[in-house]
């Protein structure tokens, strides 16, 4: 999802030379398969947006898969940029990199301050390993190979491209599907996991790729002014949180689903809240742009495409 848009947002800016892979053409857990792509493509930047992702239950479910596979896919790319002369790289983490209790709206500087959220550790140490390869590649070889390797953290990400499988997928097209599903079924009620209280930040897909093009574009030593070696990531979000139930009342609306829905609390509702501060890309000059409505609208209409397709 965030990949396309990124592919999406550099062709609209007028870049013409991308070169992309899909998962069926290049494994990005093969050290070799990947040192072989850029050693024959010799790409001069790289964005890093490929990611084994998913929500709770994929979380709890298969944890050794999410920490495996996202450390290799890591460690392949920014290890294969490096040795073939990738200058500028542009990681993207998450949002769960932060303690699950930390100070809210989440700064830059909570990172590594406290325990993690439990039902997405795995993924989370991921992302935090992540971080700190670009910043100790940019340790060691920066001055030497002139190597600038840059990070963001979105907040929760949706949009045209997301997954909507039914057991899987994050929150958002999870709850379209359930939703658009029940509509069709004239099903009068539907059940949500948790307790519907957790307050959740959510940012359109499109505004994450302008960012992510930001943060590249940005002069290092801007960059450096309001980042530091060891701290050198930065966050992108909306600016603004809701609960989960007053998401499921804006995807209900969106959706035309006439019925009710109710909770099933006994199910895990992973952090209480998750509000990024933004403050730092915001003093570099970039703001959200596209707002839930509008967001959760071509969501939707994303979802009833790709339905048709399958």
């Amino acid at each position: 999802m965030v990949g396309r848009a990124i592919i999406r947002t550099l062709a609209a800016q007028g870049q013409t030379q991308l070169v992309t892979r899909t998962h069926a053409e290049l494994d990005l857990t093969n050290q070799a398969a990947v040192q072989a792509f850029f050693a024959s493509e010799k790409p001069t930047q790289v964005y890093l947006a490929a990611a084994k992702v998913g929500g709770i239950h994929a979380n709890n479910t298969y944890p050794a898969d999410f920490i495996y596979q996202n450390l290799m896919v890591q460690a392949n790319v920014i290890d294969a940029a490096f040795k073939n002369g990738v200058q500028k790289l542009l990681f993207l983490g998450s949002s769960c990199i932060y303690p699950r209790l930390a100070p809210q709206p989440m700064s830059e500087d909570a990172l590594l301050s406290g325990p993690l959220e439990p039902t997405n550790e795995p993924y989370a140490i991921a992302k935090i390993a992540g971080i700190k390869l670009c910043e100790s590649y940019n340790r060691q070889y920066g001055a030497s190979h002139g190597i600038d390797y840059r990070s963001v953290m979105p907040t929760n990400l949706y949009g045209p491209g997301d997954n909507y499988h039914p057991e899987n997928s994050h929150v958002i097209p999870a709850l379209i599907r359930r939703f658009h599903e029940a509509k069709v079924a004239k099903a009068s009620t539907i059940t949500i996991w948790g307790s519907g209280t957790p307050r959740r930040e959510f940012l359109y897909v499109d505004d994450m790729a302008a960012a992510s093009i930001h943060v590249m574009n940005l002069p290092q030593a801007t960059y450096a002014q309001h980042t530091s070696p060891m701290q050198s990531h930065i966050n992108v979000g909306f600016g603004e949180d809701i609960t989960i139930q007053e998401l499921a009342l804006a995807i209900g609306k969106t959706v035309g689903y006439p019925g009710s829905f109710d909770f099933d609390t006994s199910k895990p509702d992973g952090s209480p809240r998750k509000l990024m501060d933004s403050a730092r890309l915001n003093a570099l000059g970039w703001q959200a742009q596209v707002g839930l409505e509008a967001g959760l609208a071509a969501a939707y209409k994303d979802f009833q495409a790709a339905s048709l397709r399958a």
